[in-house]
């Protein structure tokens, strides 16, 4: 499965973010890949929505994960500021991937190794519009 979008501004970007958190079930991952200020936060803001959310979440840079109840409860996580997959075990990262809820990482490269199964969704912005890929990754 490939599916791309174009989005022409931040509610764009939330409503993909939206209709795409429609199909999300527990258990879920999202690893989400772009430059800075490529949307990464607003398309989770999306999925938060569709899970009804009750707030708007923020970026985790600072705390690593935040976690929000919904209908499904949403971690969502921000990796830039780690080295590598044994950071991950210090934060007890697989605990979150095994639990009933929807795991979305910012930043997911050095969460690939532990991933069997996700959502690779790739936000490109030119200055203008932003190109949004996702497709499902089987290892």
């Amino acid at each position: 499965m490939m599916k791309e979008f174009v989005s022409k501004s931040d509610f764009d970007t939330r409503q993909i973010g939206f209709d795409f958190g429609k199909t999300l079930k527990a258990g879920d991952v999202v690893c989400l890949t772009g430059d800075l200020g490529a949307g990464k936060t607003t398309f989770t803001k999306g999925i938060a929505t569709a899970l009804n959310v009750p707030y708007e979440p923020v970026s985790p840079t600072f705390n690593l994960v935040n976690t929000y109840d919904g209908d499904i409860t949403l971690h969502h996580f921000d990796l830039y500021r780690l080295n590598d997959t044994e950071d991950l075990y210090s934060i007890d990262f697989d605990s979150y991937l095994f639990s009933d809820g929807i795991v979305v990482i910012e930043w997911p490269e050095i969460s690939y190794p532990l991933l069997e199964k996700y959502y690779a969704v790739q936000l490109e912005y030119d200055g203008e519009d932003r190109k949004i890929c996702i497709r499902e990754v089987f290892k």
